[in-house]
């Protein structure tokens, strides 16, 4: 491949790192490290169904509930919501709306209730029987019960962008170039990006934060087993419950006391974006069992996001095994929000050279060890 020479004017220096992908874990990847002094530059290019705006901003590591090492990670991003919103607000002035009333999870048979009545200690939740859970929300339909999970919640996911975008935008260390990176070529001393706009950046690191476009880049030294997977979404306009309820197959997630938001569909449509009829359905008949107060709430928005969804549903984080100066921070499948700013956290520490707070080795590209290719 042949680059433009120092001082030509299609070759762009990307500072120490260039953050590949927009998205909640890109800027909070920017952050990071902006807050660590570094020079970066984010290529963000617009697709439709980012997974970061259309999610409903659950952050449920009790409901979706991964094993070992996934877990403890799940929590601790959880965790650092409360801190992570706060030290936004003093930075920007905005407080970011954070649910942490907890979540439902309810359970509709009597034989899987008795299950989970049993279970619930070690899960860290509690168990509400129908007369307890009509108490505190009157507005839910009929159940055996539901498991209360005190510690988790939601946060205003496209609040947070916003706010999170606003911050990195009016730092004096960080570039946004709304541009496509086309490919890479990790065979120098530093790291080359092509754009689509013809021009050629380098820098120090790359860190791959491109949700479900990641795989589609050209010279990545291993296939990214990513996958887009669709989520249809709708909003209603009441809002029956106050916590953040979840029914198996769907959830209604309160974002004031007359909007809620109900998700969502799991569709494996490629990069095919829109609702359908069906879709929009399936979530109708989600928000009824829920609340049945709901059948009768006006529909405000629908739309749908492309969740970047791994064979194991964990996420892919960490450098790569044999090209140090690519670190990844993708493919984290329906918990994307949840895992975005602890992911930001670690992965800026790996680019500073500091050792992150928490081992990402259980998240190493190297667990998909088949899908290793050569850079030609």
């Amino acid at each position: 491949m042949t680059y433009p020479t120092e001082g030509h004017p299609a070759l762009l220096r990307g500072g120490d790192v260039i953050i590949i992908g927009g998205g909640l874990v890109g800027l909070a990847t920017g952050a990071a490290l902006s807050a660590r002094g570094a020079d970066i530059t984010i290529v963000a290019d617009h697709n439709a169904g980012e997974a970061s705006r259309a999610a409903a901003g659950m952050l449920a590591p009790s409901v979706e509930r991964s094993e070992g090492p996934a877990h403890t990670f799940a929590v601790a991003a959880r965790d650092l919501y409360p801190s992570y919103v706060e030290a936004l607000a003093e930075v920007t002035g905005t407080l970011v709306p954070l649910n942490r009333d907890g979540i439902l999870e309810l359970v509709f048979d009597e034989g899987e209730a008795e299950l989970k009545r049993r279970d619930i200690t070690s899960l860290g939740g509690t168990w509400l029987s129908a007369e307890e859970l009509r108490r505190l929300e009157p507005g839910i339909g009929d159940t055996a019960g539901a498991c209360l999970f005190p510690d988790d919640g939601a946060v205003d996911n496209v609040a947070l962008l916003r706010v999170l975008r606003e911050m990195v935008e009016a730092s004096s260390t960080v570039t946004i170039i709304h541009d496509r990176v086309t490919s890479i070529d990790l065979e120098n001393e530093r790291p080359w990006v092509e754009l689509a706009s013809g021009r050629t950046m380098i820098a120090s690191k790359l860190v791959l934060s491109a949700g479900a476009w990641s795989p589609g880049i050209d010279g990545l030294p291993r296939r990214i087993p990513v996958e887009p997977v669709r989520g249809q979404m709708l909003s209603l306009g009441a809002c029956p419950v106050r916590h953040v309820t979840y029914a198996g197959d769907g959830y209604v997630v309160p974002r004031s006391s007359a909007h809620a938001v109900v998700g969502s569909t799991m569709e494996h449509v490629g990069f095919a974006t829109g609702t359908t009829p069906e879709g929009m359905q399936a979530l109708g008949e989600i928000a009824r069992r829920i609340a049945p107060a709901l059948a009768g709430a006006r529909p405000l928005e629908r739309w749908s996001g492309l969740r970047p969804v791994t064979p194991d549903l964990l996420p892919i984080l960490g450098p790569d095994p044999e090209y140090s100066m690519l670190l990844y921070a993708c493919g984290h499948s329906r918990n994307g929000i949840l895992l975005g700013p602890l992911t930001g956290e670690c992965i800026a520490a790996l680019a500073s050279g500091e050792t992150p707070a928490l081992d990402l080795s259980p998240f190493s590209v190297e667990r998909f060890e088949a899908s290793r290719v050569t850079i030609k």
